[in-house]
């Protein structure tokens, strides 16, 4: 309505959004190498060189020949019918298309190699967390041992995960706030890599972790705690315990839905030919669970956060080629280390920083859609190459008149036709690569309550 006012929170400008963001990296991928790309220009220097000597070869003989006007007309024509724009154009023109159609289907190509070596991967290896689930867990069950109850329990948790990023970190303050648990104050918080975390609460050390941690604490589990997280344990999911000065406050249950997307992805790569394994910090339990449910080859489970690289080499051993997906500071070394690092676009900027893809949206899915980008790019490439070279390999020796005893002759201006023709077919089949669909066909419809999964420290 006339009149009103509005009040608006501009949170970047110019360079600074998200936009500009996209632009650049359209350009730099555009403007980056390709070995595809070598091999074109290698083969136009040395077309180059052929359409000389095949010109200086067609006026000597021609010209000694006794005909001198033939002969500048025929090497004219051999210089014009062997002139490399389609040789020229037949990869960049493929390379501005694949990255324009993958922008415009949510996938940011930042490295034109790793787009390359994406058609050959032998695996996709996928981190949970963010990226199979959807990184928003939630505290669905509390266990209360001897001597506290539920709110104090989640009073104490929260005191010490207050001052923690970790998603699960927040799912456990989410729940006390929503409780409307009387907060505590935490001094001295401390993470601990792929365990947990600790603090000092009411002058007592708390320490919130999963079943490692308490493992290394040698804490004992009263049995009326036990028997829930035994229970929950044997459903895949990831029990965290509370521990005050060497003594069991009770355990947390925190679970994060699969992304419904995630089993079609898991699928559609196995068509492709593609092996799908994933990392987590998990207990293996809680990851053959969420594998057995989205039809997962292979698990790498309990890994801290230091060891994901390292679990990505042994992934890589035998020569197979993988590629690795994450969205965490945690993943950033591994995508670096992965053949093709895979970033979606909801990650940190580490993440996205390390990697040679960056998917806009959070849909695994869209997995699927770079290696067909990459295996279609290729494919163009090659026809196109192989066109312009059988082009050039047919055409010079015609205009040089090698057949003309034998009734075929090409006039100068059929060679300058054909030389354009050349060109405007390498362009048109270029172009084809538009038809190529990559976005999934749709969000999945149905969410089955089953497909939940827990989120463990890592």
């Amino acid at each position: 309505a006339s009149g009103g006012s509005l009040r608006v929170r501009v949170t970047a400008v110019g360079e600074q959004t998200a936009l500009s963001g996209i632009m650049r990296l359209v350009a730099a991928a555009q403007a980056s190498g390709s070995r595809t790309q070598a091999l074109a220009d290698r083969a136009a220097a040395i077309l180059f060189y052929v359409a000389v000597a095949s010109g200086a070869i067609t006026l000597t003989y021609w010209w000694f020949s006794g005909d001198k006007e033939h002969a500048l007309i025929r090497t004219a024509t051999v210089l014009i019918i062997a002139c490399p724009h389609a040789l020229g154009l037949a990869i960049p023109l493929v390379i501005a298309i694949s990255t324009s159609l993958g922008a415009q289907n949510g996938l940011l190509v930042k490295d034109r190699l790793a787009l390359e070596r994406a058609r050959n991967l032998d695996m996709v290896i996928f981190d949970k967390t963010g990226t199979l689930t959807r990184g928003s867990p939630a505290v669905s069950g509390v266990a209360a041992g001897p001597g506290t109850n539920e709110n104090d329990l989640l009073a104490h948790a929260a005191a010490v995960e207050a001052n923690s990023e970790h998603p699960l970190a927040k799912a456990i303050v989410t729940e006390a706030k929503r409780r409307k648990v009387s907060t505590l104050q935490a001094a001295d918080f401390e993470a601990l890599p792929g365990r947990g975390g600790k603090a000092l609460v009411n002058g007592k050390t708390i320490v919130v972790g999963g079943p490692r941690l308490l493992t290394e604490s040698k804490v004992v589990v009263p049995p009326e705690v036990q028997k829930w997280t035994t229970a929950w344990a044997a459903d895949g999911k990831t029990v965290l315990y509370v521990v005050a000065e060497g003594r069991l406050l009770g355990a947390l249950v925190v679970e994060d839905e699969i992304r419904p997307e995630s089993k079609e992805a898991v699928t559609e790569l196995h068509q492709l030919g593609i092996r799908v394994a994933m990392i987590t910090g998990d207990s293996k339990t809680v990851a053959d669970s969420v594998a057995r449910r989205i039809g997962i080859d292979e698990v790498a489970a309990e890994v801290l956060p230091a060891e994901k690289a390292s679990a990505v080499k042994r992934f890589q051993a035998g020569g197979k080629k993988v590629a690795m997906v994450g969205d965490g500071v945690n993943d950033a070394p591994a995508l670096a280390t992965a053949d093709v690092g895979i970033a979606i676009g909801a990650g940190t900027d580490v993440a996205i920083e390390s990697a040679g893809i960056v998917l806009v949206r959070s849909d695994p899915r869209d997995v699927v859609g770079a290696i067909k980008l990459s295996r279609a790019s290729y494919r163009k490439m090659i026809q196109n190459l192989i066109w312009a070279t059988a082009y050039n390999i047919v055409a010079i020796p015609v205009a040089g008149g090698l057949f003309v005893r034998k009734g075929i002759d090409l006039p100068m201006s059929v060679g300058a036709v054909a030389m354009s023709l050349s060109t405007i077919i390498v362009a048109a089949n270029a172009q084809l690569l538009r038809r190529l669909k990559l976005r999934p066909r749709g969000p999945v419809k149905k969410r089955n309550l089953s497909e939940i999964t827990t989120s463990f420290y890592f």
